[in-house]
Order: C-alpha cells, then structure tokens, then sequence
C-alpha cells in the first residue's frame, strides 16, 4: 500500500505596518491608562496600516516571503486559500486581488471569513485537499487591517485591535511521521452576536444613519467572550491531545490566538506548561485576529523556537463563535 500523503509547513513569511500606536495614545484622549490597559490584556502596543495600505498589501509581503522560504513560484500553486474579515473588497475575494497581484493566473483562489479562527480554518481546508492526493502546494494567509472597523471612540474594544499578515506554504510530501497529524474545527452561532459588525450586509445595509452611530465597527460582548476562550481553549488542548495519543508535556511549542494574556497564562496553569512551551507576542501587536496565529508562528521558527521535528500545537478562536486547532509534526 502507498504511504499517506500529509501537508508540511515549508514556507512562511509575515508582514506588519511600520505604524506604531501604543498604549499612551489612547490614555490621551480616552479615559483609560497604560497600566489599566496593560493589566486587562497584555497589550502595550499594536500596528496600524497608513493611507495606501490594504489588507491584500500586506498579504502580498507576507505571501512572497512565505513562498521564497519554500522555493516555489506563485505559478506553481495549486490554491490559495486567504482568512480574513477586512477584505479589501466585499466582492471580489481577498484572495483574487492577492493572485493577480502574485501572478499566480488561473489559480482558483477564494476567502474564509473564521474571524480570530480563520488561519487554523483555512489551514485545515488545505491539509485536507493536500491529503486528497489532487494538489501539491497551497498557500495559507491569514491577513487583517482592524483598524479600519474599530471604533476609537469605544474603550472596551479599540485597545485590543491590531493590524498585520501571515503567510503559510502548505505543501504535499510522503514523509511519515511529519506534517498536520490532527484537526479539529467548529463554531457555536448562538454566540455570534458577542462579537460582530452590526452594518454593512443585507441585514442593515450601508445608510447615513449606519455611519453616523459607527454601526460599522466591531462591537464585542466582553464578558461573554472572554468565558468562551477559556473554555474553549483548554478543552480543545485536550481535545486534540487526546485525539493523537500525546500528553502536553510532549508538546514543543503552543501556539495560540494573541488575543488576551490572561486567557493564554489561565490555560497555561492549567496544563502545568512552562513560558518557553507557549508563544506569545501579543504585547507588541494585539489582538490581528486571522494573522495572530501566523505571525506568533513566522516569529518563533526565525526566532530558532520551532526545529524539524518539533511538536506544534496551533489554536485558534473568535467571533461566529468559531474555533480551531492543529497539531503539527515539524
């Protein structure tokens, strides 16, 4: 019998604005502080894109490293697959503009909307048409400008938000032993008015009205939110740990969605981890949402944090209420 065919990381790349907002320029117009901030978070600063900067801008940066890293042309795709919820345009697909910008012509190319969970959705989507044996390489990305649906008049939200991209090349090999060895993904909708953007679809189109009280911004549950990543979080270490017959100890690396520092150290006491198991950047870019997973991911491979060979558990989760999780053999 033919060995398996699995999906191996083989490039990545990641690209942030060189804008940075800290923590002291809310604490100048807001009634808010750096500590306070900083406390409720773990964040004390974020990038912001300037006038000129797309979402597909900075997935463009992003995706050329990624596949340099991997030694493949943009024609050598088999699909490109991109996460976000700031696409450039609502129609055509993120990913169109981000191919024909590539060059990558006549690869089929189409956008998943997971929010915070959308790099660990389109991940898995690749790994499962890689195994189907019909395509080779698949680039990932995962890319957000936040800061164009955030309120900056709203203190429980425009703190947290963050911009940035990240690129990852998927591609097939027969190998045993390595590549994504578990999945798992999902969503609870009954929660999805806990965060979304109330305007801009065809249940409250676009107005004068929509504008004027900002119903195109992010609005988020808090409370409601926080409960759920918790949860969520740890149950889904278990869930796939349990799935591949591996305990946490045996895990290199954690990587998880940057989206508060309390939610990473709660699961983290739990699993009984030490700080260098878990990857956390999120003191220098907030909450990026799609591109949080990739750029903790890109940061530690260069970083020397992730090795061939080394067991690597990615998670994700966020708005829909969805969620997502890998673990890969590097």
């Amino acid at each position: 019998m033919a060995p398996a065919v699995r999906a191996i990381i083989t490039g990545t790349g990641r690209a942030v604005p060189d804008q940075v907002v800290d923590n002291s320029f809310f604490a100048s117009y807001l009634d808010t502080t750096d500590e306070w901030i900083t406390s409720r978070s773990g964040i004390r600063e974020r990038r912001r894109v300037r006038e000129g900067e797309t979402t597909v801008t900075l997935a463009l940066t992003a995706s050329r490293i990624a596949l340099d890293e991997a030694g493949i042309a943009p024609t050598d795709l088999d699909m490109i697959i991109f996460a976000t919820v700031t696409p450039d345009t609502p129609v055509p697909a993120a990913a169109c503009w981000l191919q024909a910008e590539l060059g990558a012509d006549g690869v089929p190319a189409f956008d998943v909307n997971a929010a915070c969970a959308g790099l660990a959705y389109a991940m898995v989507q690749a790994a499962a048409f890689i195994e189907s044996g019909r395509y080779r390489h698949i680039l990932v990305v995962g890319a957000e400008t936040l800061s164009r649906i955030t309120d900056y008049e709203d203190r429980s939200t425009c703190v947290l938000f963050g911009d940035g991209a990240a690129a990852v090349v998927m591609s097939a090999t027969y190998e045993q032993g390595r590549g994504i060895l578990h999945y798992v993904i999902g969503a609870d909708g009954r929660g999805a008015a806990h965060i979304h953007v109330p305007a801009g679809g065809s249940r409250m189109p676009a107005s004068a009205m929509t504008v004027a009280e900002r119903l195109h911004a992010i609005r988020m549950n808090g409370r409601e939110v926080y409960k759920f990543a918790v949860l969520k979080f740890h149950a889904l270490v278990e869930e796939v740990l349990a799935a591949a017959g591996v305990t946490a100890d045996q895990l290199d690396l954690i990587i998880p969605h940057q989206s508060n520092l309390r939610i990473i150290q709660s699961v983290q006491e739990r699993l009984g981890l030490p700080d260098e198991k878990f990857v956390v950047n999120i003191d220098r870019y907030g909450n990026t949402s799609s591109a949080s997973i990739g750029l903790a991911f890109d940061e530690a491979r260069r970083a020397g944090r992730i090795k061939q060979g080394d067991l690597v558990l990615m998670i994700g989760f966020g708005a829909g209420l969805t969620w997502g999780a890998l673990l890969c053999r590097m």
